[in-house]
Parts: structure tokens; sequence; C-alpha cells
């Protein structure tokens, strides 16, 4: 019963595991993302071919929209996007406010300020020809004493777009409002039943901007960290180091421990803070109105909700405790929400 509630709710529910054989507890297999124009989960190594591919495919629904978002998704200087967008704007306010000027309807794509600050980026071209301009070429007065005309090619825009102005206006506007597409951290959500194994993490190297040998580095100079506190450092040298530790790591995956021993797992960005976990936490109640705290290492209480888990020194992995406050411990049982299983409270432990 639990298992098919846990799949309704989008949640697996592993198995108690292999403690027997001494396997390790199973985490996760590495960082996943979600597409958010096709919902498809991918691995974060293939996030930005699926988000490439996805705005490929939607030129076929709206070729306006996706030469936008490839404007804003796939170029990542974001001064040289807004400079090349506000180029762009200008181009199509001079139309929109001065139709009856050809000049304003002609983009010479040799253009020194075309060439530098549109033409380099990717999606612009698209945008144009979606946006109703086509390639042209056109006689232009030449130079030198001897020269006549000569062509160059330009955008254009169709005549028929003259009695359409509204769109270019609309184009425009969704061009400078606009923002790059982001695939969302998919958070892997699972249920462990009660298990010893459950305690222990084994990550893959997604989780971290450190390769293999640094991270066996990293978890021996973690045991030297007591002695470094003993040592006379000044302000400056502490918040120094603890910014350093801060960029180390990217993805955190947390783990909470209710009383009776299951546990809900799911992965999150490192400088998230730490009411997103509430929030992850109150969606798999059944009674999500309850009030409750949670606890970290060493009984230690989340109470500042704003801070990421990285400033607080909560990463890469950790275990927290559920916990109700006293005068709610009476209420009896309580469920996961959808999950079927009931989970009785007993005195609330951290257990690490």
């Amino acid at each position: 019963m639990a298992e098919a509630a846990a799949s309704e709710k989008g949640l697996s529910m592993e198995e108690k595991g292999q403690e027997e054989e001494g396997a390790a507890a199973p985490s996760v297999s590495g960082v996943y993302f979600i597409c958010p124009l096709t919902g498809a989960i991918v691995r974060k190594d293939q996030k930005e071919k699926q988000l490439r591919e996805a705005i490929q495919a939607y030129y076929s629904v709206d070729p306006v929209a996706a030469s936008i978002m490839e404007i804003h998704t796939f170029n990542k200087d974001r001064e040289k996007v807004h400079l090349c967008v506000e180029t762009m704007a200008k181009y199509l306010d001079n139309i929109y406010l001065h139709p009856e000027e050809e000049k304003y309807r002609k983009i010479k794509l040799q253009n020194k300020v075309f060439q530098e600050r549109i033409s380099c980026l990717e999606g612009t071209h698209k945008f144009f020809q979606a946006i109703g301009f086509e390639t042209k070429t056109l006689p232009v007065p030449g130079q030198g004493k001897n020269s006549w005309y000569t062509t160059e090619e330009f955008y254009v825009l169709k005549e028929e777009m003259l009695s359409r102005l509204e769109e270019l206006k609309d184009g425009k506007e969704q061009l400078q409002s606009s923002e790059p597409v982001r695939a969302q951290l998919h958070r892997q959500p699972t249920l462990f039943r009660p298990s010893p194994a459950a305690a222990c993490f084994e990550l893959p190297h997604d989780f971290f901007s450190l390769t293999a040998d640094e991270l066996r580095r990293e978890q021996r100079l973690r045991t030297e960290a007591v002695e470094k506190a003993s040592m006379l450092r000044t302000r400056a040298m502490r918040e120094k180091e603890e910014q350093r530790e801060m960029r180390k790591y990217n993805y955190t995956l947390l783990r909470v421990r209710f009383p009776d021993g299951y546990i809900l797992q799911g992965t999150f960005y490192a400088r998230e803070s730490v009411s997103v976990l509430y929030n992850f936490v109150r969606e798999a109640l059944r009674d999500d109105w309850l009030p409750f705290e949670l606890l970290g290492p060493g009984g230690l209480k989340l109470t500042d909700e704003n801070l990421a888990f990285n400033e607080c020194g909560l990463v890469s992995e950790e275990n927290y405790c559920w916990s109700l406050p006293e005068h709610l411990e009476a209420v009896g049982a309580f469920c996961c929400s959808e999950l079927g299983e009931k989970f009785v409270l007993s005195e609330p432990q951290v257990v690490l």
C-alpha cells in the first residue's frame, strides 16, 4: 500500500536495503533536472542538450517565442545579451513609431553596430525572420570617384507586417522581458523504510565541484577542523576560509528522519535556504498544517529559515530529525501525504 501511494505522490519507496550483505544504503545515482518545456527528467550532463532540443522543437509552436528563448538562454554573457536586446528593441521601436519611414524598415547586415551587438549572438537572426523580416540584396551607392552602385544584404520588413505593427510591439516587449530558460532541479523525493543503512550516504560525483582525490583529502581535513578552531586566527581569516568552503559544493543531499525511523530524502542546491527544506517536508505530510521543527546534527534546531545550507555548513550530505512541539506530541499518529504509512509519534530523538 505504501509503495502504491508513494508512486502516486511522486515519491519512490526504497526497500530495507542490503545491509546484511554489507552494501551501502541506496541514495541517488546523480543530479537530475526537469526540462520546463517538456517535463523530461535528465542528468546534469544532459541538461543543456535537452534544453536546446526542447527550444528547437518549440519553433513549430511559436517561432518568435522560441527565438527569444534561444537568445536569452544560450548566450551566457548577460551584458552582451542586454545590449543586443536593447539594440534590437530600438530597431522595432523605430518601425512602430515611424511606419511611414522606409529607412527604418531596412537593416543592413554588414552595419558595424549590427555585427558587433546582434549578429554575433545566437538566435538573433531567427528572431528577425520570425518577427516578419526577410533577407534581400539591395543596391547601395558605391564609394570612390569611379564607383557607381554595389549591392549589400539587408533585413527588410515584409509589406504585410505594416498592417500588423502590434505584433512587432508585442515581440519587442516579450524580447525585453524574457529570462533564460532554466531547468528545474529534480528533488528525487524518496522515502526509506527504517534501516541502519539508511543513515549512510553514497553520492555520485555530480554533487561536487571537486575531483575525487580532492574529496578524499577534504574528508581528511574535516577531522582536523577541531584543531584549527583552537588556532588564533583573525576574523577576516575565518570569513575568507568560510567563503572558500561554501563555494566547494553545488548540491546537497538531505535526509529527514521521522520519529519511527522512516527517512524522507531530497536533492537541493547548496545555496538554497532552509525554508525550502521545510516546504519540502511539509508537502510530504498528510496534515501539512502541523507545526514542526527540524533538528540538525547535534540536535541543533534550524530556526533561521533564511540561511542557505552552505551558510549553515550543511553540505554535501546531512541528516535531520523531524520533531513536533511538546504540546502536540499527544496527537497520536500522522501520515506522510498519501503514502499510506502511519508514523507513530515517540519522543523526538536525534540519531545520526
